[in-house]
């Protein structure tokens, strides 16, 4: 049986194929492939050292699949993948989550490397958005065409870039404190929101000039429908349910003693309680987001997971979500963020002005 880290070579593999000619799962830009080859010559170097580099790219990385197969564990979450079974989703399952994190991780690592001595620019956009694309086929490789993390890759992939943006420029744009070099979640968000307020070229090209039959995204459609912010309308404003609702819920209930599965379910259903869920917009249009976001705020005001009440309804969500089946894959993916940002500052993971990859 293979592990995951050979699956992500395999899947590194057959990309490497794709760009010499094979059409799965369509025809492969130029800076796509060049993002590909990018991450094949990092695994291969892996390879030959036995072991990953220590280099602060790769800790991001390594602590973005953590987030995500954290994510995807945490147990019992209304209508989503956990270690009870698929939730509202017919093609997804806990093993392919976590195979699926593991894919998705040497592409999070060149996001933050192709961001270091960089500033927020179109330049640094396009080529970070042409790396996500990269990641989401690469995604789909491993998942038979699931989308598993398509959110994630966006919201993770920014935060990563953020955190090493800018290392020798102004301090507005650096990720960490002037004084230690530790990173700093705050900082980190706002500068994502500066990379993502400029437009991926790529999205306003042509239909014929993308090479792709479906140019909008679920989200998209969905923040276009019915007026709301989506994941790039989150991600501008610096990611508010991460730094004010997400990370301070985990924070206080673990100040509070609350073991981490609790802290982690309720601060899931704190940014469940205020947010306007593409994924849940998208599937059961206003009365699944209404449904989800009262039955959240009903949760915590009950005492959160943590509490009996909060314990019923928790599971009463659940219930109600699977029979509109639909799940709130734009929270999670938050959630992932929250995780993502919590380890970096916990771990206290300071930026050299040495990378082995420049």
């Amino acid at each position: 049986m293979k592990t995951d880290r050979e699956w992500t070579r395999i899947n590194a593999n057959k990309y490497s194929q794709t760009k010499n000619g094979s059409p799965s799962p369509g025809p492969l830009l130029a800076s796509e492939a060049e993002s590909v080859g990018t991450v094949e010559r990092c695994l291969a170097c892996e390879a030959e050292k036995g072991s990953p580099p220590t280099d602060p790219c790769t800790l991001l990385a390594a602590l973005a699949r953590q987030a995500l197969i954290a994510e995807a564990e945490l147990t019992p979450k209304p209508g989503l993948v956990d270690r009870r079974g698929s939730g509202a989703h017919s093609d997804l399952s806990l093993p392919l989550m976590r195979r699926s994190a593991f894919a998705i991780e040497p592409f999070i690592r060149l996001m933050a490397s192709q961001s270091i001595n960089e500033r927020p620019s179109p330049r640094l956009r396009a080529t970070l958005a042409a790396t996500g694309r990269a990641a989401e086929r690469a995604m789909l490789e491993v998942t038979n065409g699931s989308n598993t993390h398509k959110g994630a890759i966006w919201t993770l992939g920014l935060l990563a870039a953020a955190a090493t943006i800018g290392r020798d420029e102004l301090p507005l744009i650096r990720g960490r404190d002037n004084a230690t070099g530790k990173l700093n979640a705050n900082s980190i968000a706002k500068t994502a929101g500066l990379i993502a307020s400029f437009e991926d070229p790529y999205e306003s090209a042509p239909n014929a000039e993308r090479q792709t039959p479906n140019a909008l995204s679920h989200g998209q459609i969905v923040a276009q429908k019915f007026g709301v912010p989506g994941a790039r309308g989150e991600a501008i404003q610096g990611f508010p349910r991460i730094i004010e609702v997400g990370l301070p819920m985990l924070r206080i209930q673990r100040s509070a003693g609350a073991p981490e599965q609790i802290a982690r379910l309720d601060a899931l259903l704190a940014i469940m309680a205020c947010l306007d869920d593409t994924c849940l917009l998208y599937r059961g249009g206003r009365l699944a987001l209404q449904a989800a976001k009262q039955g959240a705020a009903a949760g915590m005001a009950a005492g959160g997971a943590g509490s009996g009440h909060g314990q019923e309804l928790l599971l009463a969500l659940d219930h109600r979500l699977l029979d509109l089946g639909v799940s709130p894959g734009g929270s999670a993916d938050l959630l992932a963020g929250t995780l993502f940002l919590d380890a970096i500052e916990r771990r206290r993971i300071r930026m050299s002005r040495a990378h082995p990859y420049r």
